[in-house]
């Protein structure tokens, strides 16, 4: 039978159930008001609505990787007891197939709505905040790692040969490396300008406190932007195993290893609470 946008603005104003659940509702009942909020109750959809404005401080990240993409996603929630709690994780692998099946590539309406039915069973409002997607191409190898359930990272390596064990092992590294050292941009060619621009303001600042002339000034600030850049740009950073190189001298270490090419092309990086 049809609904009328009325009837449905009435059951959701009485039961703080969504729009689109409230429809349902009234589709399956024929139209009986008492019914329908009746359903959305016993479905645990009444009031999931209310909780909407609940504060998530906590929340996990999920990963998955195909073999044409691959996707790392976070949900928060109220508290890490729900964020352990296997619906919750249920939760994040329904996400995680909507994505990959509708090509959908940010947060949107569809997906956070994929969450109500969790909220009503765990009872804490969920927020979808990230979703990243890496796509796979021929001649790229992308991994995933996960650490306490609470950082995700995807590492995407451009390789002649995605099945060499080697170069998977360094991608891997790659990943471990990103969770440890959390790196801002992937490159300097990334960084936003405006962040740079207040950085070197920041360090000429510092430096012209020094009563240096100008033109040392320059040098000096020169360096100290060189030197920051290396410690936030992901392929320039001192590599985790082993801080003599950066991580792009690592990758040409393992090319000249394997014979074959390696280049850290690319990442994707998500952790609660940031």
């Amino acid at each position: 039978m049809a609904v009328s946008p009325q009837d449905v603005k009435k059951l959701r104003e009485a039961t703080g159930a969504g729009m689109l659940d409230c429809k349902k509702a009234l589709m399956a009942t024929d139209g009986d008001f008492k019914a329908a909020e009746k359903h959305l109750k016993e479905q645990g959809l009444a009031n999931a609505a209310n909780r909407s404005d609940r504060a998530t401080n906590e929340g996990g990240v999920f990963t998955r990787v195909t073999d044409k993409k691959a996707v790392l996603i976070q949900i928060t929630c109220e508290t890490d007891f729900v964020a352990k709690n296997e619906k919750f994780k249920e939760a994040g692998e329904t996400v995680l197939n909507s994505i990959l099946e509708n090509g959908f590539t940010e947060p949107n309406v569809e997906l956070q709505e994929l969450l109500k039915p969790f909220i009503a069973i765990l009872k804490e409002n969920m927020v979808l905040k990230t979703v990243k997607v890496l796509d796979i191409n021929e001649g790229e190898l992308v991994v995933d790692y996960v650490h306490s359930g609470l950082v995700a990272v995807l590492t995407k390596v451009k390789t002649n040969d995605p099945t060499n064990e080697t170069i998977k092992a360094f991608a891997f590294d790659c990943a471990l490396h990103a969770a440890a050292f959390q790196p801002m941009f992937f490159n300097s060619s990334q960084v936003d300008p405006e962040y740079l621009k207040e950085q070197e303001e920041i360090f000429t600042a510092q430096t012209s406190n020094l009563g240096k002339p100008e033109n040392i000034v320059a040098g000096i600030v020169k360096g100290k932007v060189s030197k920051h850049l290396a410690q936030i740009c992901f392929v320039d950073q001192k590599f985790v195993k082993n801080d003599k190189i950066s991580v792009a001298e690592a990758a040409k270490e393992v090319a000249k290893e394997t014979g074959k090419t390696v280049e850290l092309i690319d990442y994707a990086f998500t952790a609660v609470g940031k």
